[in-house]
């Protein structure tokens, strides 16, 4: 199989994308899962089901995709989680800002995307602003100063990685497998314990059932970009698995310059096969309703938000799935650290939301 997928590299990403990607869109909007409403549920009404929905899918992930790192289907050490540098200001900043602007922004960009395919219009405008921003943050007027930032702050390590079984290494020295084994039953341990330690999780069989879906959507991401690499292609793609900030702007670019660049690559594809997705679902439940801004206030809170969530997630290398879940599931340190600063804005958006909003009354 890995022959043919590397043969095959480009076609096999596009379609096994977009399959992914339509996988993700239904279960999202089939269950509600949103990050950003799980934070506002506990912060509004103590209701914690869907975030511990959030960290059932980064458990389901952490297995998957190390168990496809141990049985040699996928490279880890090779993504973008797991660089020999630490990035903790980007992971800080970064993070906060995007948590804050979800909360504005009406969800994160997976929910957006799955909003978009429910026929939202306001999701489709913050998706396209969030991907402009991201473009500007990442190579446009404000990427020097984010890079000067990284720069300035970023600690090199003695470790390989920042990969929590690394860093461990460095104690447990000459046995990896021994501390890989180890952080990744420890880690999974707690937050299985936790997410399970609620009798109202515990019967919440559509909240378990979209934490264990979207976590195996993030599995088959990191196998297929593991089986299709191959460091000798002229132009090799590194591993990864789902992410929505950059892969948004990545989308815009390629609706623009479609001719040019060929097929839409493994995140591009998942984008639209998210949105599909979604819309399947809405269209089959009778879910499928146009919407658009309420007023001035609504469009220039989704827009704001939209800005902070392009800007926050380049700096932080990902967004609540793709850090919040892809990332952990590599057991990097700045992911989790990412994680901590989105919910801490999330938290922070939504009393600062509710503020406003009482204000504007």
């Amino acid at each position: 199989m890995r022959d043919y997928l590397t043969t095959h590299a480009a076609s096999a990403l596009t379609i096994g994308g977009f399959l992914i990607g339509l996988a993700l869109g239904a279960i999202v909007f089939r269950t509600n899962f949103c990050a950003m409403g799980s934070v506002s549920d506990m912060v509004s009404f103590g209701d914690s089901r869907r975030f511990r929905a959030w960290l059932l899918a980064a458990a389901t992930a952490v297995v998957g995709a190390q168990w496809l790192a141990h049985i040699g289907v996928v490279e880890l050490g090779r993504s973008i989680y797991l660089t020999p540098s630490f990035n903790w200001s980007g992971n800080i900043l970064g993070g906060l800002l995007f948590g804050i602007g979800m909360v504005f922004g009406g969800g994160c960009a997976t929910r957006n995307l799955a909003r978009v395919g429910g026929g939202d219009m306001r999701a489709l405008l913050t998706l396209i602003v969030l991907g402009i921003s991201a473009y500007i943050a990442l190579g446009g007027i404000f990427g020097p100063v984010r890079a000067a930032l990284e720069s300035t702050t970023a600690v090199a390590l003695t470790s390989p990685s920042q990969g929590l079984p690394d860093l461990a290494g460095l104690l447990v020295k000459g046995r990896p497998g021994a501390a890989r084994l180890m952080l990744t039953a420890l880690v999974v341990g707690i937050l299985l314990a936790y997410c399970f330690s609620d009798v109202t999780f515990r019967s919440a069989y559509s909240h378990i059932a979209s934490g264990v879906g979207v976590g195996l959507c993030i599995v088959a991401g990191w196998a297929l970009t593991g089986l299709t690499y191959d460091e000798l292609a002229s132009r090799p793609s590194v591993p990864i698995s789902l992410t929505f900030v950059r892969p948004t702007g990545d989308a815009l670019e390629w609706l623009q310059r479609s001719t040019a660049l060929g097929l839409p690559g493994f995140g591009v594809a998942t984008v639209f096969g998210t949105i599909v997705g979604a819309f399947i679902v809405a269209k089959a439940t009778g879910q499928f309703r146009l919407a658009t801004f309420s007023d001035k206030g609504d469009t220039l809170r989704n827009l704001g938000g939209a800005v902070l969530m392009g800007v926050g997630g380049i700096m932080a290398l990902g967004c609540t799935i793709g850090q919040g879940i892809t990332g952990i599931s590599t057991l990097s340190a700045g992911s989790f650290l990412t994680f901590a600063a989105l919910v801490a804005g999330a938290v922070i958006g939504v009393r600062a939301l509710e503020a406003l909003l009482l204000r504007e009354a």
